[in-house]
């Protein structure tokens, strides 16, 4: 009897613990304004180090699959497609003595923005505006391998389909999206984003998304508050999604059901059905909502807010804000390492 109620009374500690103490490990945040990096502990909701770099302008940044090493590449200090300097680097980070080891050099200024790891190929690529692809690197020797050309200018993020066979890189100037094949190496098609309800030239891209079953692109229009959705089979429009905002960075959950858009001018976030293709629901977060991370054990999207220099840890059970998890200026670019992150060091 001792035993079955110390087991009962151990159950309902658990299920009285937050979500956000489920799964150990660290969320890495870019500081933009900060040039830093934070190290946040996902038990409790703290940022236990921030790592200070006069060369980090925050952006984006990725982590390798065992979660020991992050890519950080460094932009330049301007937006996309306005005038600043043009970063030709990236940083190698050890996330366990949180410290770089290493820089990756590109030669020439290339404005190096997103770094993706294709686990089929064991490649990290980083999308590199200036050379108006997106560039392969060696993650053992940090050797650049090669360049995959994207046809247009500006293509600022991009999005690995789950089979391994492409990318699809989100062009801000022109407006497009590039379908790039990642065994030939070879630009397949450019999709422009126009159609009913959109005048060509009068739409903007930015960030994109692709839904777990590879069929469907998600990029916004970030002048207007739609998003566009692009049939893979097809490489053209399918519809448009109205939203209450313009919208941003997107992810889609772990289940498939639904699409974690930020909504960046409106301090929300928009909850997508993908059967339906419709919004369903908002939620509120701080100002300026930027990039959705979803944790790999698909109970909580953490989304940045670059405005109130936090992260927003939503609960994907009851879709309700759990914590608001203090990080740097201008938080930007997620990533997830497995390491534990304490204020001594990780584990």
């Amino acid at each position: 009897m001792k035993t079955h109620a110390r087991a009962v009374s151990l159950l309902a500690i658990c299920i009285s613990l937050p979500l956000a103490l489920a799964q150990s490990g660290t969320l890495l945040v870019a500081n933009q304004t900060d040039h830093t990096l934070s190290f946040i502990d996902a038990a409790t909701a703290k940022q236990t180090f921030a790592l200070q770099e006069d060369r980090i302008t925050g952006h984006e940044v990725a982590t390798s699959p065992d979660g020991r090493t992050a890519y950080l590449p460094i932009y330049g200090n301007a937006g996309v497609g306005r005038p600043g300097t043009d970063g030709h680097e990236m940083l190698v980070i050890d996330v366990p003595s949180r410290t770089i080891t290493s820089t990756v050099d590109f030669g020439h200024g290339v404005r190096p923005h997103l770094p993706l790891y294709d686990t089929h190929r064991n490649l990290l690529y980083v999308s590199t505006e200036l050379d108006q692809a997106i560039t392969a690197i060696d993650p053992k020797t940090l050797k650049i391998l090669y360049k995959i050309p994207t046809g247009q200018p500006e293509s600022h993020m991009f999005t690995l389909s789950h089979d391994g066979r492409f990318a699809y890189t989100a062009n801000v100037g022109p407006s497009s999206v590039s379908v790039l094949d990642l065994n030939t190496h070879k630009t397949l098609a450019i999709i422009p984003i126009e159609g009913p309800g959109a005048t060509p030239g009068k739409v903007r891209v930015q960030r994109i998304s692709i839904s777990n079953d590879d069929k469907l692109l998600f990029t916004s229009d970030w002048d207007q508050p739609r998003l566009a959705v692009i049939d893979t089979a097809t490489r053209k429009l399918k519809t448009w999604i109205a939203l209450p905002g313009t919208g941003y960075g997107s992810a889609p959950t772990h289940d498939g059901r639904y699409l974690i858009l930020c909504l960046s001018k409106s301090s929300k976030v928009a909850l997508i059905d993908l059967q339906t293709l419709k919004v369903i629901q908002t939620i509120d977060v701080p100002a300026q909502p930027q990039e959705v991370l979803i944790r790999p054990d698909g109970l909580v999207a953490y989304v940045s807010c670059n405005k109130d220099h936090t992260v927003a840890a939503i609960d994907l059970k009851t879709f309700k804000v759990q914590s608001l998890i203090n990080a740097g200026n201008n938080a930007d670019g997620l990533a997830w390492s497995n390491y534990t992150t304490t204020a001594g060091g990780t584990r």
